[in-house]
């Protein structure tokens, strides 16, 4: 059945793509297709925020100007091509995926860290040292001179490694039933008494305190006591969710702790009476990650939803923007950029990591990897690194070259 004359088809001529097509008309768009028009357009705005331009209206981020060719170059490459990942590719430029490790401007690739074997489960640049730790699910715990990208020093063992972080000149990594603390200026080696019980999914600190979240739905706690022999006190267990803790924060200037649960719930814990204040219902999935950026909470979740929290009048906590994604969300991790603008790095568990620009929700590049990227890290001077499934490590860094308007 042909094509009544004067009608075409909504997709673009692949032949034309490739400089090919003789068709004179052809039923397929030789060129962009055109957006139809939409007479009004919703828009919110953060409240009480203190974020550079908070005033500014969150919308829907519009398409980066430029030519046709540069333009259709965007809408056919948003994910990379798993053939060229395996260096089996043969399109070349005529390929409709993209053949790079990101897309955007404005960062660049510093380093690809290759060695860990298995999923990357936390990555530390602690201040005052010039090592990068690594720890990963297949036992290992690697540390990178930050000047050559090379690995000085390798820890292995035969357990599961979970989450690492970093405070002062403490390193922490949590394993099943154990925490263990490793001083990298003395050498001292402790593991933390009292438990956890079950699988350490996150760690956090704040100021003088530890929190580990385990498996069976606890917080456990510790408190630096500055004892030779045993340097960490345990203080106790924070309970209430029902299921997995697997995400926390610390906020509010260290004052406030957030936990997200498999149970979908994020549960807000004041620190100085160690007690529940509020329990936060908004997601329909696992709470994965948790970020405070000033007096605002965000939080992403398996249900493709990152959610901004405000605090009201009354002292409550809720929502007051939502912005959705087309995959599940992983990890969430927020910087200013060279340019002095608040960015937030969204994992998506389709091996992609969005940049968004704050507030406005802007898409201003994204990264790739082979698997999923489990962990974001921040570090200092326009630094960040990720790492993914597949055991490997990036360090990123934001540059001065122009941005994307």
């Amino acid at each position: 059945m042909g094509m009544k004359e004067g009608r075409r088809s909504n997709n673009i001529c692949t032949y034309w793509l490739a400089g090919k097509c003789r068709r004179n008309p052809c039923k397929f768009l030789h060129g962009e297709p055109q957006p139809q028009r939409s007479e009004t357009k919703r828009s919110m705005v953060w409240k009480n925020s203190n974020v550079k331009n908070s005033k500014v209206l969150l919308s829907p981020a519009t398409k980066v100007t430029g030519s046709v060719s540069k333009e259709l170059n965007s809408i056919r490459k948003e994910e990379i091509c798993k053939f060229w990942l395996l260096g089996k590719c043969n399109y070349g430029d005529r390929c409709r995926k993209l053949h790079s490790w990101f897309k955007g401007k404005g960062f660049s690739m510093l380093a690809r860290l290759e060695g860990h074997m298995k999923p990357i489960t936390g990555i530390s640049l602690p201040l005052g040292d010039n090592k990068l730790y690594s720890a990963s699910s297949d036992g290992s715990v690697r540390i990178w001179d930050c000047h050559s990208a090379q690995c000085i020093r390798e820890s292995k063992t035969s357990h599961e490694f979970g989450p690492l972080i970093s405070e002062g000149s403490w390193v922490f990594l949590g394993m099943t039933n154990v925490v263990k603390a490793w001083n990298f200026q003395t050498g001292m080696e402790v593991s933390l008494n009292g438990g956890p019980f079950g699988k350490v999914y996150a760690l956090a600190t704040s100021d003088d305190m530890l929190f580990a979240a385990a498996q069976s739905g606890g917080i456990w706690v510790w408190k630096a006591c500055g004892s030779d022999k045993n340097p960490f006190e345990f203080v106790g267990v924070l309970k209430g969710h029902t299921s997995t803790v697997v995400s926390l924060f610390v906020g509010c200037g260290g004052k406030k702790l957030f936990s997200g649960s498999m149970d979908k719930t994020i549960r807000f814990w004041d620190l100085e009476r160690l007690v529940c204040i509020d329990t936060l219902v908004g997601h329909s999935d696992v709470v994965m990650s948790l970020l405070c950026w000033d007096d605002f909470l965000i939080s992403g979740s398996l249900d493709r939803e990152i959610k901004i929290w405000a605090m009201t009048e009354e002292g409550n906590l809720k929502v007051t923007y939502t912005h959705k994604v087309s995959h599940g969300i992983l990890a969430l991790g927020g910087m200013i950029d060279s340019k002095e603008k608040p960015v937030l790095f969204c994992s998506c568990d389709d091996s992609s990591v969005r940049i968004y620009e704050l507030p406005s929700f802007l898409e201003r590049g994204r990264l790739f990897a082979r698997e999923e990227v489990r962990v974001i890290e921040i570090g200092p001077n326009g630094l960040f690194f990720n790492g993914d499934a597949a055991g490997l490590v990036t360090a990123w860094k934001w540059t001065d070259e122009p941005q994307i308007d």
